[in-house]
């Protein structure tokens, strides 16, 4: 299975393929779920050609159907794919009882454009029936058509001391990591628009759809006016700490009103809350996150910004590894680290109890300088960091320490 986003016989594979036929192999359901316009039902109709029934509930007539007679949307040996199911989550009840009653794997694949919401009533109703999977907009990769995130399986698979040789070997093409910025990863700006007027027109209609009807299916909104002020607030602080009481005194919201209209960002994956790390993994819920967001493109449009600065190269790189984190069956964790005394690590990854440190650095002439956090994570945690990666938008690939190998975005993903 390779095609997935189509656009005028365009074609492009993604991170995910593989994945899902996994998935589709083993379990009754398979959940994907992910932002408006990343390309699920382009992704799902893919699956199953003729074998599998598609049904969209941004068709009106299904969620009528949905709404008076669910059983006949879901009965029956033919597969079927149920795309947008949060505008109908009830349906997931039917889904529940067809599948007890009849239970193959890849009977059903189902996509949402929320998650908490979603999930919530996944959770509750096909608990052992489903496995899920979340797609993230299009990664640089997936944009250049070889269907992939980055490297990070090769790095941390590999021992330490061989990654400049991998990193070298990497041919992927050079670009400028600003332009990447600008575009983002939903398919259509990232992929089938050229000029930026083209996606400041698709990056506001996107805004105004989501604020108007899709943020309508998770809650009410009285006033969205204040919700898009705090939008671009929150554009305007990418890879600072969350503060809701500050960010409520910028845009004149209360505290409990900042923290709801957050929370309904990161459940429809607009926005991410990026944990701290600690050993203490309790300590980990009460430390406070660092926010990013899900596509640069979007944040720079609400930012009403065209000049992508250091934090959107580091919201690049972490976009690349939610991608790869969650197209893969083995969990990995993503953290920032912070000391109390200042010393931080933009990047951590854990994987099987092990510790992969990452610094971001919008320069192409990295220093010795650069690497003074990644030397004190290491110091920190001897017995499980790996050595430190500090990623740059020059072209040389180097050991700038012993420990710490300097190399270029593009090399990597």
């Amino acid at each position: 299975m390779d095609i997935i986003h189509s656009m005028n016989d365009f074609t492009l594979p993604r991170t995910v393929n593989e994945r899902i036929l996994q998935r589709l192999a083993v379990m009754p359901a398979v959940v994907i779920t992910g932002a408006r316009q990343t390309g699920k039902s382009t992704l799902t109709m893919a699956f199953g050609g003729g074998e599998r029934r598609y049904l969209s509930l941004d068709d009106l007539d299904v969620r009528e159907a949905a709404r008076r007679d669910p059983e006949i949307l879901v009965s029956g040996a033919t597969p079927v794919t149920l795309d947008e199911i949060q505008r109908e989550p009830n349906l997931l009840l039917a889904v529940k009882r067809a599948i007890d009653s009849y239970r193959r794997p890849g009977r059903f694949l189902l996509t949402g454009s929320a998650n908490l919401l979603l999930m919530g009533k996944v959770s509750e109703s096909l608990a052992g029936r489903a496995s899920y999977l979340t797609l993230w907009p299009m990664t640089r990769r997936e944009q250049l058509g070889l269907g992939k995130c980055g490297i990070w399986d090769e790095l941390l698979n590999e021992r330490d001391e061989n990654w400049n040789e991998i990193v070298t070997n990497q041919t992927v093409g050079r670009e400028d990591w600003r332009e990447l910025a600008r575009r983002g990863g939903f398919p259509t700006p990232a992929v089938h628009m050229t000029s930026t007027q083209e996606r400041a027109i698709w990056f506001d209609g996107y805004v105004r759809t989501y604020l108007e009807r899709d943020l309508q299916d998770l809650s009410a909104i009285d006033v969205l006016p204040d919700f898009r002020r705090l939008m671009r607030a929150a554009c305007h602080r990418l890879g600072g700490l969350v503060n809701q009481t500050d960010l409520g005194r910028d845009v004149g919201l209360p505290q409990p009103t900042v923290h709801r209209y957050l929370n309904l960002l990161e459940t429809s994956y607009m926005l991410v809350r990026l944990p701290a790390y600690s050993v203490n993994r309790t300590k980990r819920l009460v430390k406070s996150p660092k926010l990013y967001w899900a596509d640069t493109g979007t944040a720079l449009h609400l930012a009403e910004s065209l000049t992508p600065g250091g934090e959107h190269l580091e919201n690049l790189v972490l976009n690349d590894l939610l991608a790869w984190r969650d197209s893969r069956l083995e969990r990995a964790e993503l953290f920032y680290w912070r000391t109390q005394t200042g010393e931080e690590v933009d990047l951590v990854i854990e994987s099987n109890g092990r510790l992969l440190p990452i610094e971001v650095k919008s320069t192409d002439r990295p220093k010795l300088a650069d690497t003074k956090h990644l030397r004190a994570f290491r110091k920190e945690y001897p017995e499980t960091s790996r050595f430190g990666l500090l990623l740059h938008t020059g072209e040389q690939v180097e050991w700038i320490a012993p420990d710490i190998l300097a190399a270029p975005w593009w090399k990597i993903f």
